[in-house]
């Protein structure tokens, strides 16, 4: 028998090699060992500044291609928990006539068994209505984005779990499942594409109670004073074919905003400036 023939026949070196090809080629599948909870904590940390004031231009676009316009300015400030606070934000309506001095506030908490709370401001009835936990599914001012995800969600509230990377619209992402710890939310899951270079989420697929695949949102960022921001977003639902896209200009990141600047008196008469 030759020693080529006596290296397949025999049993240890069949097992020996048959391992050390098994560990070395789950070395290269496991590149990548990070959790879906490292990563979606990674994206939450990502340095977003103290404070902004953009302005947000809504196109809201029908399965006809029929198209509404809303502008708006938004303010944003960054807590961190100070106060018990993760963030507070608010948007006003400038145009058109018909949605004008229409105001939108909302504050995140620290604690993530506290849920957002949220007002709406209507000029034409001169009168702030709180949105209550029942109406965070509603969808927002005619836009494909709901009130739950015009606030801040935190990442302790899902169960995180990345599910494979993939080159996605010629970008190296992460792609990370998300299932709410609690029963009733109004998502039965999300999936988020990453960018592994920058960290930031370019595509988020939402799934309705039923787990069918309800909306996609995808971004394009564009870096502001060594930020990275948000230059262009459009929210798909797929069951209606109506979109939603938002372009971001004019940002101003770390102007110094007050406290005051979030408050009810200030979403009824508007934002005065610094």
């Amino acid at each position: 028998m030759t020693p080529k023939n006596r290296f397949k026949t025999n049993p240890v070196l069949i097992f020996l090699t048959f391992s050390i090809v098994t560990i070395f080629t789950a070395s290269f599948a496991n590149a990548d060992d990070i959790s879906g909870q490292e990563i979606m904590t990674t994206v939450d940390q990502r340095e977003d500044g103290d404070d902004q004031i953009s302005r947000a231009i809504f196109v809201l676009i029908n399965k006809r291609g029929q198209k509404r316009i809303r502008d708006t300015l938004r303010l944003w400030k960054d807590y961190e928990g100070r106060e018990g606070f993760d963030a507070k934000m608010i948007n006003f309506f400038e145009s058109p006539p018909d949605v004008k001095g229409t105001g939108f506030l909302s504050w995140s908490y620290w604690n993530e068994d506290k849920d957002d709370d949220q007002w709406l401001y209507l000029p034409a009835l001169r009168k702030v209505r709180r949105i209550s936990a029942s109406n965070k599914g509603d969808y927002f001012m005619g836009t494909d984005f709901t009130y739950d995800d015009m606030g801040e969600r935190k990442v302790e509230e899902d169960q995180h779990t990345l599910i494979r990377s993939e080159i996605y619209n010629d970008t190296d992402c992460y792609v990370v499942e998300s299932v709410p710890k609690k029963k009733g939310y109004i998502y039965s899951k999300k999936m988020t594409w990453v960018n592994k270079k920058q960290w930031i989420p370019i595509k988020v697929d939402y799934y309705d109670r039923k787990n069918r695949l309800l909306k996609t949102l995808n971004t394009d960022w564009q870096l502001i004073s060594g930020i990275w921001s948000w230059e262009k977003a459009e929210m798909k639902n797929h069951r209606t074919g109506h979109r939603t896209i938002i372009e971001i200009k004019e940002i101003e990141i770390n102007v110094g905003l007050k406290e005051s600047d979030f408050t009810e008196r200030v979403l009824k008469r508007g934002y005065k400036g610094k």
